[in-house]
């Protein structure tokens, strides 16, 4: 067993979950640092690290001929819905998220939670 690997695994795990703390909580990367006594120096060490990991594994996926995900441009008209009309159901599904909503919601809110969705952890 090959214990500078494992130990790289679960710094790489911490810090996903740093990040992705940081992430949630709004504030700026600097604010986030000063706050949880953080060098903004190791959160951007770590970051680019976990980038690179992630490349290597899109990479890896795209050798084995799965195709990385993606997105397509949905553009969508505004609906005039009177009393006796039904909003149509529109569904966005890939293989991690599926978002079920009506043809009501609005688009620019619908394309900001797919990228939320679908931002690597």
């Amino acid at each position: 067993m090959d214990t500078r690997a494992v130990a790289h695994d679960i710094r790489l795990r911490h810090w996903a979950g740093m990040l992705k703390e940081q992430q949630e909580s709004g504030r700026s990367i600097r604010a986030w640092c000063r706050e949880n006594k953080v060098a903004e120096k190791t959160y951007y060490y770590w970051q680019r690290k976990l980038r690179e990991v992630a490349c290597e594994q899109m990479t890896a996926l795209q050798a084995a001929g799965i195709s990385a995900p993606g997105f397509a441009e949905v553009r969508t008209e505004p609906l005039a819905l009177s009393e006796t009309t039904t909003p149509s159901r529109i569904c966005v599904e890939t293989d991690r998220i599926r978002i079920t909503t009506d043809s009501t919601y609005p688009p620019d809110k619908l394309a900001s939670l797919i990228r939320e969705l679908s931002r690597p952890c």
